[in-house]
């Protein structure tokens, strides 16, 4: 029989009803569909108030990295993420770094930028005069929509006019600013905009399709940078003063060569994410900024992609790491103000304000991008990651608790650590013919 994913009255179900029915048409064993259950002091109802049609959650390992010290406050910073040595790279990273003071970071004022995108306009130039000519009109049309927002320092600020040829012909953009304060700003924004697209629309005599938040957050950056002394840097085949210069070759051919370059931001984004996700804030539009950003740092010397961070030696010989990339993150409304386990990690980070949160991100994203690329530069990648990756391997095989070490070992050993080959070494302790 052909099963149907068209489901009339599916969201009207209660979460267990939908929970079973998963179960029944994917063949779950009751075994396997307790892997849907809510986790302890989780409430289930809060799930189904965040977003439609739950049947249950889903847990990813929960760290804490040590040894951060973000303009001279010592901090602990969970990171919730799956792969194998992130948190300890950042932890060790940072330890690098305490011995110069640790990071240094600062923010922009968090101002997000929304977008009404005017179509059919016949005089482009006269319609972005006759829009900057209500300016003062605008924003204060946008401000009586969030008062709150305003009543707290922030608001609409300004407002941009761009003309953008497109194959469909001419198109205005308006670029609403607006400063969103200790909130991510999607909401305000959007109301905002929306608010305002009918006004815009007379004005530039065209007809209004997008009114939406931008997440190039150009105007709300965060940077930090910190001193990673060549000293401590030395390993067993290299001198302190060789990884220095085996980091700074590493990381220019990411300024060259867009393949490499890639990996070196998703690098940054191995910690920057894995914060954001244990606080609750939106990682999707995190990852879309900082990628976009490094394009668009790019846009006036011809490149492709630049990367986020870069890398200096000081007189001292001493490495020298920077970081900016915009970060729009929150700590009112969202999954931050209402998740039990994002608002615990916001009190352990002991930050107050958004500011503070996109500072230690940035350290973070720093910190990380270090390290995979000391490792990179000195011992490889792989090192870090074959122990626990080793550890997950022989669990999938099959392994018992009592079994695992064993299986680790020999795969680490013969340099396989493959599905394959740790059956056939539970196979051989199995048969007792293991060495």
């Amino acid at each position: 029989m052909t099963k149907s994913s068209e489901i009339s009255g599916f969201y009207k179900l209660s979460t267990a009803e939908r929970r079973r029915f998963v179960q029944e048409w994917a063949g779950l064993t009751d075994e396997e569909a307790t892997a849907y259950e809510f986790p302890p002091g989780i409430d289930p109802g809060l799930f189904g108030r965040m977003i439609e049609n739950v049947i249950g959650s889903f847990a990813l390992p929960l760290g804490v990295a040590t040894n951060f010290q973000v303009n001279g406050r010592d901090v602990l910073v969970p990171m919730a993420i799956e792969e194998p040595s992130v948190v300890a790279a950042a932890s060790n990273s940072a330890k690098v770094a305490r011995g110069t003071g640790g990071f240094r970071a600062s923010t922009t004022l968090p101002v997000m930028i929304g977008q009404i995108q005017v179509v059919d306009v016949a005089d482009p130039s006269g319609g972005r005069h006759r829009i900057l000519d209500a300016k003062e009109r605008l924003l204060k049309s946008a401000n009586e929509r969030d008062p709150m927002l305003v009543k707290f320092g922030g608001g609409a600020r300004d407002l941009e006019v761009r003309i953008v040829p497109s194959p469909r012909g001419t198109m205005l953009v308006l670029h609403l600013l607006v400063d969103a304060r200790d909130a991510g700003g999607m909401n305000a924004v959007n109301t905002m905009c929306e608010a305002l697209a009918p006004q815009v629309a007379e004005l530039a005599h065209g007809r209004v399709v997008l009114r939406i938040i931008s997440n190039l957050a150009v105007y709300r950056l965060a940077r930090a940078t910190a001193t990673f002394p060549a000293a401590k840097l030395a390993t067993e085949h290299a001198t302190g003063a060789e990884v220095v210069e085996a980091i700074l070759d590493a990381s220019t051919l990411a300024a060259v060569d867009p393949f490499r370059c890639a990996t070196h931001n998703k690098g940054i984004m191995n910690g920057i994410s894995a914060v954001v996700v244990a606080t609750g804030n939106d990682s999707r539009a995190i990852e879309s900024g900082a990628h976009t950003y490094a394009a668009f740092l790019a846009k006036d010397d011809g490149g492709v992609v630049k990367p986020l961070s870069t890398y200096e030696k000081n007189s001292e010989g001493d490495l020298v790491g920077t970081i900016e990339l915009p970060i729009a993150v929150g700590l009112i409304g969202g999954a931050t103000a209402v998740h039990p386990t994002a608002k615990a990690n916001v009190k352990l980070l002991g930050v107050k304000h958004a500011s503070e949160l996109a500072e230690i991100l940035a350290s973070v994203g720093l910190a990380q991008n270090f390290g995979a690329l000391r490792a990179l530069a000195t011992e490889g990648i792989q090192r870090g990651h074959m122990g626990l990756h080793a550890r997950n391997i022989a669990t999938t095989a099959g392994a018992r608790p009592d079994e695992i070490d064993r299986v680790v070992e020999r795969l680490i050993a013969e340099h396989a650590i493959r599905i394959d080959r740790a059956k056939e070494i539970l196979e051989e302790l199995r048969r007792g013919g293991a060495s």
